[in-house]
């Protein structure tokens, strides 16, 4: 009886299933230019300790370089026989330039080959996220400046908590993001050791020099241990879990202009490029990039379990369960690149409604702590007695159906009588937002400085990133 859950593209062989599930050229091709690059290091270095000749180098460099422009230009046929990237290359050198092409893999593994491609394609892809998260966190900065003094609400449990301003608000985003930028910075840091030479996991009796390699691929040293060489992938893990958490920080984002754009906040206009109309309902603006921003985040901590999961039951050293680490990793990569390149162009566009925020502003008594820091300031109360001073006004205020600084005097009075007209000059949440002067707080004066501050970071960042250039 036929076995219906193989499906009929396994129908022919045993063989057929086994190249379908051994075969990963088709993700790891992406790692070509990175193959190539560390082949190329690989094949110098044997030349200078003359393990294989100058002629079977240069023809092995030359070849490689061809093969690299027919990838780029699309002319090159991938062969799933050949299970990978470095195979497919090999036989491709081997077509071109016959035995000699054999002799590149002296001294080496695809196991040590592939620890060197990942962080090779890690390094450069942190590089990338990084520079994007840069280019998010000085759009947030900028739109903190303009926007130092709109006063909105600030929120606990989703509830008016205390007036803030907008500015505030972004670069409390501008801080997690520094954070974020600086794990791929810490993650690109220490995945920069080299394996290339660890071979399958014992080192190599060939004269090497692991250090000549290193250098040439920019790496900062040799690995110190042949087996964890080839069996590591936590530059990997490093990597994700801080992908991870970047991608939750936007995802926080992308709710919030998902909620502070609807019609019952009103406090954002979403840009039409990044928002779609209903089919069905014609008054419909419906923010689909945020929504789609904040599911991927899903992905990319997916990605992150999924490696994980592989990794932890793995005895030293490879095994082929490793060739899972791949398509999850680039996926999550992808993913959190076009979450980037999202949120800085809605970020760039995105309006706010003054007005709308600030009537919000005073909304839910949000003025209360001041009041009870003005009990504190002015009549010497206990803040646990003022706390409950306030507590009463607010009843107080909730029970007539006014604001705080709605309430007459004599009505406060009958609460506590050492309150005095004083007290009205902090009810506004102008005067609220503008006391809160203490190192990070939301009074306009700190903001504008701290919006000063990163612009000023980031804009010398840029300079010094062309003038390196």
């Amino acid at each position: 009886m036929s076995n219906r859950m193989w499906g009929g593209r396994f129908g022919g062989s045993p063989d057929d299933i086994m190249e379908e599930i051994n075969a990963s050229i088709g993700f790891d091709q992406r790692l070509f230019a990175q193959d190539i690059q560390g082949s190329l290091a690989h094949c110098a270095m044997l030349a200078a300790q003359g393990i294989i000749s100058a002629d079977d180098a240069t023809a092995i460099s030359d070849g490689l370089q061809q093969i690299k422009g027919e990838i780029e230009a699309g002319d090159f046929s991938f062969s799933r026989s050949l299970e990978d990237i470095h195979l497919n290359i090999e036989a491709r050198l081997t077509e071109m330039i016959g035995p000699a092409a054999g002799r590149l893999h002296t001294a080496r593994s695809r196991n040590d080959q592939v620890a060197t491609d990942f962080r090779l394609f890690m390094r450069d892809s942190l590089d990338h996220l990084g520079a994007q998260t840069t280019a998010l966190m000085k759009v947030m900065a900028e739109k903190a400046h303009t926007h130092a003094g709109l006063i909105m609400p600030g929120f606990t449990h989703l509830q008016p908590a205390q007036p803030v301003t907008y500015g505030h608000h972004l670069l409390a985003y501008v801080e997690m993001l520094s954070r974020d930028r600086g794990r791929f910075s810490d993650a690109r840091a220490r995945l920069n050791e080299c394996p290339l030479g660890a071979a399958a996991l014992a080192g190599t009796s060939f004269p090497i020099d692991r250090q000549a390699t290193a250098e040439a691929l920019g790496f900062d040293a040799p690995t110190a241990n042949s087996i964890d060489s080839v069996s590591a992938r936590d530059f990997a893990l490093e990597a994700l879990s801080a992908m991870a958490i970047c991608a939750t920080h936007l995802s926080r984002l992308a709710e919030e202009i998902v909620v502070f754009s609807s019609p019952d906040f009103g406090f954002l206009v979403l840009p039409d490029a990044f928002s779609t109309g209903s089919s069905i309902m014609p008054q419909k603006r419906n923010p689909d990039a945020a929504e789609l921003v904040r599911a991927k985040s899903g992905r990319i901590i997916g990605a992150l379990t999924g490696l994980l999961v592989v990794m932890k039951g793995l005895p030293l050293a490879y095994s082929k369960d490793m060739q899972e680490d791949k398509e999850g990793v680039f996926n999550a990569l992808d993913s959190l690149s076009l979450c980037l390149a999202a949120m800085t162009g809605m970020m760039e566009k995105l309006t706010p409604a003054p007005a709308r925020m600030h009537a919000a502003a005073g909304k839910g008594f949000s003025t209360a702590t001041d009041l009870a820091d003005w009990l504190v300031r002015k009549a010497d109360v206990p803040f646990r007695d003022a706390h409950h001073i306030t507590g009463a006004l607010v009843a107080l205020a909730e029970g007539t159906g006014c604001d705080l600084a709605d309430l007459d005097i004599e009505a406060m009075q009958k609460v506590d009588a050492r309150i005095t007209d004083d007290v009205y000059s902090v009810l506004s949440v102008e005067n609220s937002v503008a006391s809160r002067t203490s190192h990070g707080g939301t009074a306009p004066e700190n903001v504008r400085a701290a919006a000063q501050s990163w612009c000023a970071a980031l804009d010398n960042e840029t300079l010094n990133e062309v003038g390196g250039a």
